[in-house]
């Protein structure tokens, strides 16, 4: 496999939905690895495969969120069954949406349902912060972005910023 690289907006295939994963092989634990390395490296407390140019339904993501100790997951084909409530995430970012932050109206409390590395089926009951990044990165694996939850004018606002820091690169 190649080296991973986090791919920016506006990249098309972040608008992408991915392809559910039929086979757990070698070639999906390599990515997984990748994935992990780059999710650390950036910083960041999650990453779907998308954003590493990936067609695949795979997030990671920390359980330990920075408190020291790495605690690293992985859900394969994720699914949110069930959400209630809401919240806003306050501050969100995104790997992919480089220099950009804003407050962003979640659910509450998720359960997320999967399989894991392994095949193994997993479930997560979350209503903490955790229940914000298994949001955001779900919303990867459908083709959203964070700042699609965001007013047109927030949107519109960073899509000049990105297109004119992009044109002024290419000079």
């Amino acid at each position: 496999m190649d080296t991973l690289e986090i791919i920016t907006f506006p990249n098309k295939l972040l608008k992408q939905p991915t392809q559910p994963v039929d086979n757990i092989d070698d070639t999906i634990q390599k990515l997984i690895d990748g994935m992990a390395d780059i999710m650390y490296a950036a910083p960041g407390v999650g990453l779907a495969a998308i954003q590493v140019g990936m067609d695949k339904s795979i997030i990671v993501f920390d359980e330990g969120l920075g408190n020291g100790e790495k605690s690293l997951r992985t859900i394969i084909n994720p699914k949110i069954v069930c959400q209630e409530g809401s919240i806003i995430s306050e501050n969100e970012g995104c790997l992919s949406v480089p220099d950009f932050r804003s407050d962003v109206k979640r659910c509450a409390a998720v359960e997320v349902e999967g399989v894991d590395r392994e095949g193994k089926p997993v479930k997560y009951s979350r209503d903490d912060f955790l229940a914000v990044v298994l949001q955001h990165e779900i919303d990867h694996l459908n083709g959203i972005l964070f700042i699609d939850h965001l007013s047109s004018l927030k949107r519109q606002l960073y899509t000049r910023r990105v297109m004119k820091q992009q044109k002024k690169g290419n000079e």
